[in-house]
């Protein structure tokens, strides 16, 4: 059974209030960089990064982040499609928000804590999903959720995007 979550526009709503509290829960945007996890991941930072610059008039640094090589299955994938991490800036002293599409079991999120790390030192890293669907298997949680839904671990959360499925929505897929 397939269950529409968000719609078009709740969907643009959410990403509109994901960046205002992001605004407010860092006191403005000095020195903040946004950075996706590719594929809908950097889509939606960019996204967010628009709308805060709709708000403050103050372009943020993005970037993409590929973590093929950070994850922890790597072994186990048959031939990883490497699409190449994009971060034209130095992440040191940074503010860094890292935005992914999904939170699951936390692996993600892990794999990309590591390679930004190796990139360098950010003053702190905040973490921004627009679904949590939970079942963590690590000790990751997100400061800004676009929306929080129950799951079945078996569950599938289909992320949908103009940018690549030519709609925008979230659907949950009971298994």
């Amino acid at each position: 059974m397939k269950t529409k979550i968000l719609d078009s526009t709740s969907f643009t709503r959410t990403l509109s209030r994901l960046a205002h509290e992001i605004i407010e829960r860092n006191r403005g945007v000095e020195n903040l960089a946004i950075v996706g996890i590719r594929t809908r991941g950097e889509y939606l930072s960019r996204r967010i990064a628009k709308s805060i610059f709709e708000i403050e008039r103050i372009p943020l640094l993005t970037g993409a982040l590929d973590i093929t090589l950070y994850r922890d299955d790597l072994s186990q994938l048959d031939k990883p499609i490497m699409k190449g991490t994009d971060i034209p800036f130095d992440v040191s002293q940074k503010k860094i928000i890292l935005v992914d599409d999904v939170l699951f079991t936390g692996r993600t999120i892990r794999a990309a804590l590591n390679e930004l790390m190796d990139m360098g030192r950010p003053a702190y890293i905040q973490l921004a999903v627009l679904i949590d669907r939970g079942h963590r298997e690590l000790p990751i949680e997100p400061n800004f959720i676009g929306t929080k839904i129950t799951t079945e671990k078996t569950d599938d959360v289909q992320v949908m995007m103009k940018e690549i499925d030519g709609e925008d929505g979230v659907y949950l897929i009971m298994n």
